[in-house]
């Protein structure tokens, strides 16, 4: 549908890393080892920029924003810089588009979904547009899930069980695109998954998401419950198992984050996780 393939990386070193040129050798590797996408994620500054330079570096793997911050970027400015993404590399690049948090965007945070549908009205009328088939919307709500399905191509959802999957996939229906984020730690274990979780545990948008998932206060805490949930962690069958999951409640493509590597490569454990996700 997107040429996602089945299995991706999500990545903040691809983005963050000060060594670009190391992130671009990453790419190509994770390329050569069978993953189907790398996705970047965005709190500003020229993400086009470096998904263009991941692109150049690589050959056939797709290349998504994950997310882009709409509030951060003029939505003309995206429009063409999406434009000279698509001649370039065609079929290879697809528009991850987020409304974020209130911390994290300050005070000008308001009105997500009519801010979102504003910016897709935007992309719309751009010359050149955005096209709705190569855009997917960071979704978790139902309302937001539902946009995804009317305006885009799909929804990428982080932070997700398979059991928001399952709902994710019932709203969106059997012909969009649903590609999740699984944040993983191979030879892992509960301290770190949970001091992983507890880090979202401060967003609001995320909170509201779990309870609507049915985690209580004491999840809210940061339990083990959730940590288990929300974190696949332990060697690569109970890696894959976790992901396999998704799958089997209607994903279409997972991309894999792996947790407590700041913007370092984690290129041991996308090397020894690809034979059990890729090819598993």
């Amino acid at each position: 549908m997107l040429g996602l393939g089945r299995v991706g990386v999500w990545s903040r070193a691809l983005r963050y890393n000060r060594d670009r040129a190391a992130a671009q050798a990453a790419a190509a590797e994770l390329e050569a080892l069978g993953y189907g996408a790398v996705w970047l994620p965005d709190t500003g500054g020229d993400v086009l920029g470096d998904v263009g330079g991941v692109l150049a570096a690589t050959s056939s793997i797709a290349v998504a924003t994950g997310i882009l911050n709409i509030w951060m970027h003029l939505p003309e400015h995206v429009a063409r810089g999406c434009a000279a993404l698509h001649h370039d590399h065609p079929g290879r690049f697809v528009l991850g588009l987020g409304a974020s948090h209130g911390p994290v965007v300050g005070e000008r945070y308001a009105r997500p979904l009519t801010t979102m549908r504003q910016y897709l009205d935007q992309l719309d009328a751009a010359e050149p547009p955005v096209a709705p088939d190569r855009r997917v919307l960071a979704a978790l709500g139902p309302r937001m899930l539902e946009l995804a399905r009317d305006r885009a191509a799909g929804a990428h959802p982080y932070l997700v069980t398979p059991e928001h999957t399952r709902r994710a996939r019932e709203i969106l229906g059997p012909d969009r695109a649903l590609a999740v984020e699984q944040s993983v730690d191979l030879g892992g274990g509960l301290e770190q998954a949970r001091a992983f979780v507890a880090d979202y545990l401060r967003l609001p948008n995320y909170v509201a998401h779990l309870q609507r998932l049915g985690y209580g206060d004491d999840d809210l805490r940061g339990s083990d419950r959730l940590a288990r949930d929300l974190v696949a962690f332990g060697d690569e069958a109970a890696i894959a198992a976790h992901v396999q999951g998704h799958f089997d409640a209607g994903a279409d493509h997972v991309c894999i984050q792996v947790i407590g590597m700041g913007d370092d490569f984690a290129l041991e454990q996308w090397r020894r996780l690809a034979p059990a996700l890729v090819n598993g």
